[in-house]
């Protein structure tokens, strides 16, 4: 079973992400001698906790023992309590970009890719004001003063 994450409904329409998403997990399960027995497809912010089709994987992992395959840790959430609740939810989950991955890497990956959301939501409000007024900079235009008519 695979769940895959896109932040926007214009990522999904487009499929930007999706192909590799369903790549990296076909390729895993491959590697693995594993089959891939449902799919599920996310398509919210990383930063909100209700996730349906997350919590639908989730469930099916549980009533079927199944181990849930995402493509890459990170993405799946930036809020660290988010990811330790998943890591704690009795389901067994791989990341396919570290498999690897225990316990500790998981805590350790969840505060990373919270700290990373965190600066990257600040990075976003110091620029912010900038790129406002590099807009309206280039907003302003000047009409060239018209060439003087003399009636002669």
């Amino acid at each position: 079973m695979s769940s895959k994450r896109v932040s926007t409904a214009r990522q999904s329409a487009s499929g930007l992400g999706l192909a590799a998403q369903r790549s990296a997990i076909d390729a895993f399960a491959e590697s693995r001698g594993a089959q891939v027995t449902a799919r599920f497809t996310e398509v919210e912010s990383g930063r909100r906790a209700d996730r349906p089709e997350l919590a639908k994987a989730v469930d099916l992992a549980r009533l079927t023992g199944a181990t849930l395959v995402i493509a890459k840790l990170d993405p799946l959430s930036r809020n660290a309590a988010f990811l330790l609740i998943l890591r704690d939810a009795g389901v067994r989950f791989l990341a396919c970009d570290m498999p690897e991955a225990n316990d500790l890497n998981v805590g350790i990956m969840a505060l990373v890719a919270q700290q990373e959301r965190e600066a990257i939501s600040r990075r976003t409000k110091e620029a912010l004001p900038a790129a406002r007024a590099a807009a309206s900079a280039s907003a302003i235009w000047t009409v060239p003063p018209r060439a003087a008519t003399r009636r002669q």
